[in-house]
């Protein structure tokens, strides 16, 4: 149907968005504490919405994008991961370099599911993309995420600002690859 590949993991599908996954998606997005350490505003159903259109646009224009992540015992949404450009005002800036991002429900959390998934994310990079570089920013009170973030290989850490906001931008290199 889609653009977007899908990957199986032991417990997890990631698969393309679609329209039926508006109710967990505006669930996840408009959860206080989902998204204390993104921006630390809840999204509106509206906002939600835009959101998930946002997902097949990345992957029409840049040939990769995000998944939404379901359980594969039951078909239950997990979240939402994967890489990006949203083209960020973002010190130092990271033009063409893939931002990996990772978003899981409350329900999955503290169950491996984000390393899990991204790992998966991750290897489909390493295999399917021209870049050897990806990153991911971070809050630098996100102990969860930045654990998930060295867990998967981001290793070289750097402060960053991002809209003025103090962040942690760390770079992972493709195993085996080089950076120009």
């Amino acid at each position: 149907m889609g653009l977007t590949p899908e990957l199986l993991t032991d417990r997890l599908r990631l698969r393309e968005t679609r329209a039926g996954d508006f109710d967990g998606c505006a669930a996840l997005w408009g959860d206080e504490e989902v998204v204390r350490y993104i921006d630390g505003t809840p999204s509106t159903p509206t906002e939600a919405w835009a959101r998930m259109l946002r997902f097949p646009g990345l992957w029409a224009l840049l040939g990769y994008g995000y998944w939404t992540v379901e359980d594969r015992a039951t078909g239950t949404f997990a979240g939402q991961v994967g890489l990006a450009d949203f083209k960020r005002d973002l010190k130092p800036a990271i033009d063409g370099i893939p931002e990996a991002g990772w978003v899981i429900a409350p329900a999955f959390h503290g169950r491996g599911v984000a390393s899990e998934a991204m790992a998966a994310v991750l290897a489909w990079a390493d295999r399917e993309l021209p870049q050897q570089r990806t990153c991911c920013l971070i809050d630098p009170d996100n102990g969860a995420s930045i654990r998930i973030a060295e867990k998967l290989g981001y290793a070289d850490c750097r402060p960053a600002s991002l809209g003025g906001a103090a962040s942690l931008l760390y770079f992972r290199d493709r195993p085996g690859g080089t950076n120009p």
